[in-house]
């Protein structure tokens, strides 16, 4: 069963969702694995032990990557430590990765196991949703008289801190505290204080979620690795890039050995799609003429929402990224098998640069049904709301690829190139006095892009919500056969 907006109930929070998909799994992802290849308690605590006894939580975070962490508890009297990550897939793959290479902290090779399951308070979701809140608190507008040791005075009453680091040059500076809680509080409270009220306070990306260069291509690995080990373990595999089946297949391949002892093979592919692209959520789109535009190419994507399309037309090419790497997958081997034509070009289809996973923030707006069509409903003047108007006001967030106006229906759909911006527009227009006025409803519409292939959708019931709008000069071709359930079955 594939995990879809279908079959996620609307008042599901994502914590929920992370930490119990056995709910919306069926059949379970387990039975298809090994008992030595199923994980005992996954989730999104880290247990970290056997840490040398002058061990500091600054040392300990050095070693930690993949993403931001919720927050850290050290135990130093007991030698251990707790891990909160705040995406219990990354947890994972931190899990798998510090597992398979086996850290070492002071020459103590470090034990890592699994804590309880908790929940992520609402309010540290929320922020992490609407604002990108973090453990790690940006100042802005320093003066040179503004020291590490000066901060830390100021700064420890609101809790402990991880790290301090000030960036001379630039005039800022960033204070990890140990939990996002704790920054948020700094956060609200700070610019409230007359010797900080001058100074831009916000949220910086937490050191966690960063990949130092030299380690970047063997993270990536660990990464589609891990991968198959959350989506074999129960957790989303639409997050992950892999169906149950798929993932256990995976783990009990010679890939996986040759992963963990990469000089038996250079065999690098599994299901001929390259290693380093499982999980991968950007399609490459070449080959384009100077004709086409942003509304073509969304007319000729179909089987799966995107998170973005980015076009480049001086370089003829795109890059398409999806919301669920699944989808990204099954249309590069539809589009690489059977082809798309537009303007009676063959499009080359590879793989852009690996997009990495959803961001928690983003996958919470799309759990809530956020798609990059804003509907505009209720429109009774559509002389004075006219697509002109509406595309200009929009397009304010950002690029629109099509705006489609349904007189009979009295609303009118605008579609974003990107996700973000559609979400920025109906945060704003919402509480756009105009549009308040005339008493236009916002919500979010269908991405047309999501439709299945068109030889499919002669068995999909009902009708879409807008209509597409080829150019007069050019049908975008997307050939389709039964061939699309084959490669759907492979996955």
């Amino acid at each position: 069963m594939e995990l879809n907006s279908d079959n996620i109930p609307n008042n599901l929070d994502y914590q929920q969702f992370l930490l119990q998909p056995s709910l919306f799994l069926s059949p379970s992802p387990n039975q298809y694995l090994n008992p030595s290849q199923q994980l005992q308690h996954p989730g999104r605590n880290i247990y970290v032990g056997n840490l040398p006894s002058d061990a500091t939580i600054d040392e300990l975070l050095n070693l930690v990557k993949f993403g931001p962490l919720e927050s850290i508890k050290l135990f130093p009297e007991k030698s251990y430590a707790f891990l909160a990550f705040l995406d219990a897939t990354i947890a994972i793959q931190f899990y798998h990765d510090a597992t398979t290479r086996k850290i070492t902290l002071h020459g103590q090779e470090l034990k890592f196991g699994w804590g309880k399951n908790s929940q992520i308070p609402t309010n540290v979701l929320l922020a992490v949703q609407q604002s990108n809140a973090s453990r790690n608190v940006y100042i802005g507008a320093i003066d040179d008289t503004t020291t590490e040791e000066s901060l830390a005075k100021d700064l420890s009453k609101f809790g402990p801190i991880d790290q301090i680091k000030i960036v001379r040059d630039k005039n800022i500076a960033f204070i990890h505290y140990l939990s996002i809680a704790v920054a948020i509080k700094v956060v609200n409270e700070l610019p409230h204080d007359p010797k900080y009220a001058t100074k831009r306070i916000n949220y910086g990306k937490d050191r966690c979620a960063y990949i130092p260069r030299n380690q970047q291509q063997p993270s990536t690995q660990a990464l589609r690795t891990a991968a198959a080990i959350a989506a074999s373990s129960g957790y989303p595999y639409s997050m992950a890039g892999f169906s149950p089946s798929a993932a256990a297949a995976f783990l009990s391949s010679s890939t996986y050995d040759n992963y963990l002892n990469p000089q038996l093979s250079n065999n690098n592919l599994i299901g001929g799609v390259p290693l380093d692209n499982i999980g991968n959520r950007t399609v490459y789109l070449g080959n384009l003429s100077e004709e086409t535009t942003a509304e073509e190419l969304c007319n000729a994507i179909r089987g799966g929402i995107l998170q973005s399309i980015r076009y480049l037309s001086d370089k003829h090419i795109a890059f398409v990224t999806f919301i669920d790497p699944t989808n990204a997958l099954t249309f590069y081997q539809v589009a690489s098998y059977q082809g798309i034509t537009i303007h009676n070009r063959r499009l080359k289809i590879g793989w852009g640069k690996h997009s990495g996973p959803l961001p928690p923030q983003l996958a919470l707006a799309v759990q809530n049904g956020a798609t990059r069509n804003v509907y505009v409903g209720a429109l009774t003047d559509m002389d004075t709301f006219n697509e002109q108007k509406i595309r200009a006001d929009f397009e304010i967030f950002g690029q629109v690829e099509q705006v489609n106006s349904l007189r009979e229906k009295g609303c009118t759909f605008v579609n974003f190139t990107n996700i973000s911006n559609a979400i920025k527009a109906i945060e704003a227009v919402k509480n756009d006095d105009e549009y308040i006025k005339a008493g236009i409803k916002i919500s979010y519409g269908k991405d047309r892009c999501g439709n299945p292939p068109r030889s499919l959708s002669n068995g999909v019931s009902g009708k879409s919500s807008q209509r597409p709008s080829p150019s007069p000069h050019s049908t975008p071709s997307f050939d389709t056969s039964p061939v699309f359930q084959d490669v759907t079955n492979q996955i």
